[in-house]
């Protein structure tokens, strides 16, 4: 199984929360207007939230890379 990690770019995150709603896992969390990873240990990695982002703030990249 190759390693992968949640990347979150704030400087493009509008704070809307889009992304925090998908979470099936709820690991993501609105502070301060700028979306955050709240529990990494949950996160299973599974794309909802780069999926949903509109602004491509949020996505999941092979570590490493």
């Amino acid at each position: 199984m190759e390693n992968k990690k949640l990347v979150i770019n704030p400087a493009w995150c509008k704070g809307c929360g889009i992304c925090a709603a998908f979470c099936p896992k709820e690991v993501l969390a609105i502070v301060h207007e700028k979306v955050q990873l709240i529990n990494e240990a949950d996160c299973i990695k599974c794309g909802l939230c780069e999926l949903r982002c509109p602004d491509y703030a949020i996505y999941i990249e092979k570590e490493g890379e």
